[in-house]
């Protein structure tokens, strides 16, 4: 059975073979189309707006270093009001990339040692297989991680909104069905 990859709404491979000595500067803004995919994948409203900088460079021998900026404006609902809110992601991006097949991939898991990972510092590095590195996926994990899980307008707090309900609970047609099929009996 073959694997079944994923591919990424704002796909953008980048040939990391022959990099440039100073690195490949990569600009990309998503259209239309690709956006209403970012929502969709993200569950938001809308992506009014996704652009990345990134700098592509050699790292090491045969690795691939890629740093930059992922920018977007986003609409969610607020979880509170329901209503729509208008967020605006700066994340800063940064990682490595080793070739599945590198010496240096290899290291830590199968010498059998162990591997000691430090919550505040640099992630480990990523593997790609082939020759190019989709950078426009690595850029759409950090955009993800930029999203508020819980959106709310400002100055709206979950009291308030629980303020302005009664006390007395809505019913709705189905529970006054039952409430009436319970009366008879």
């Amino acid at each position: 059975m073959k694997d079944v990859e994923i591919s990424s709404p704002v796909s953008f491979p980048v040939h990391v073979a022959r990099l440039p000595q100073k690195g490949l500067p990569v600009v990309f803004e998503a259209d239309e189309k690709q956006r209403a995919a970012l929502a969709e994948a993200h569950g938001l409203d809308a992506v009014e707006r996704f652009r990345i900088e990134l700098l592509v460079t050699a790292w090491k021998r045969n690795g691939v270093r890629v740093e930059g900026r992922v920018e977007a404006d986003i609409v969610q609902t607020c979880v509170v009001t329901l209503d729509p809110v208008r967020n605006h992601i700066s994340e800063e991006v940064s990682g490595l990339f080793l070739p599945q097949d590198s010496k240096l991939a290899r290291l830590g898991f199968e010498t059998g040692g162990e591997i000691l990972l430090d919550a505040e510092g640099p992630d480990s590095p990523e593997l790609f297989s082939g020759d190019t590195v989709d950078v426009g996926a690595f850029a759409e994990e950090f955009f993800g991680l930029g999203i508020d899980p819980y959106p709310r307008k400002s100055g709206v707090s979950l009291q308030a909104a629980a303020d302005d309900e009664s006390d007395e609970p809505v019913e709705g047609e189905l529970q006054r069905k039952l409430r009436s099929l319970l009366d008879k009996s």
